[in-house]
């Protein structure tokens, strides 16, 4: 016998509301779909065309002109680990996959985290969405995006995308927060108009806040890169997922390796980009 008191329905709500979402928007999610795969195929391409040694040197030079030559050699190192090891392939469609999500995460959390940053109401709204996206298990992310973009790659960036957007939105509110009210009240002295005084004052400012969230949106998206490999998303986090399936050591250690490189990579070089983009004192 049951002792629940009462019960809410709520994942039958949750389950009603999905299907009307695609009954009604089923055509929308379609162009979409497109959308996404096209951009990750170009990526994709992009990575994978070239023979493995111009895309190194071509990454090496980003992380050069980025930090150092050491940088740029270690680089080197891990990148003709990762193909040593046999993940060359996996680990550029994994590297497409999280370039394609951070971007669109990029451009939709850096406005929304400049509305945020000048709006209180917006802030107070926005706030316990971010909450509900942070703390929600990414997995559950997963549900829903398979329902509307079917198996493969975008529902696995779509998962990414909604998992780490929400450190971008909050670097950014409270980059241009943090920026001196003198200085702004300075702007405002001199006659200059709101949509100045953000660009030219408090975005400059705010920039390696910014960058620090722009980080952490990578990072993010690199984590999900084994939980998108179970929706078919291939790359490195569907070697890990086998691995998983077949109590295979070898290729688990293989494909992890190869996102700590990643990880490591990017990690680097966005935190250099970060620096480097502290105004001068």
């Amino acid at each position: 016998m049951d002792s629940t008191l009462f019960r809410i329905p709520f994942g039958s709500w949750v389950e009603a509301g999905l299907e009307w979402i695609i009954t009604s928007f089923g055509g929308f999610f379609a162009v979409l779909r497109s959308i996404f795969l096209a951009f990750f195929d170009g990526v994709s391409w992009l990575l994978t065309a070239p023979p493995f040694w111009v895309v190194i040197l071509v990454l090496c030079a980003i992380a050069f002109f980025a930090r150092s030559w050491k940088l740029a050699a270690g680089s080197a190192l891990g990148f003709l680990v990762i193909y040593g090891v046999g993940q060359w392939e996996n680990a550029m469609a994994s590297l497409a996959l999280v370039l394609v999500a951070s971007a669109v995460a990029i451009a939709v959390s850096v406005p929304l985290g400049i509305l945020t940053a000048r709006s209180g109401a917006a802030s107070a709204t926005v706030k316990p969405i971010l909450d509900f996206m942070q703390t929600m298990p990414a997995f559950v992310y997963l549900i829903p995006a398979l329902l509307l973009f079917r198996v493969g790659v975008v529902p696995g960036i779509v998962a990414t995308i909604i998992f780490a957007m929400a450190p971008g939105v909050r670097f950014t509110e409270l980059g241009i927060r943090g920026v001196d009210r003198e200085v702004v009240e300075a702007g405002h002295a001199f006659g200059a108009s709101p949509g100045k005084i953000l660009t030219r004052i408090q975005l400059p400012l705010a920039t390696p806040t910014i960058m620090a969230g722009i980080n952490q949106v990578i990072m993010l998206s690199l984590s999900m890169v084994v939980i998108a490999g179970m929706v078919g998303a291939g790359g490195l986090g569907g070697d890990v997922v086998k691995s998983l399936s077949r109590i295979d050591a070898a290729l688990g250690f293989e494909a992890g390796i190869s996102v700590v490189i990643l990880a490591i990579f990017l990690d680097r070089v966005t935190a250099s980009l970060g620096r480097r983009s502290a105004p001068a004192a």
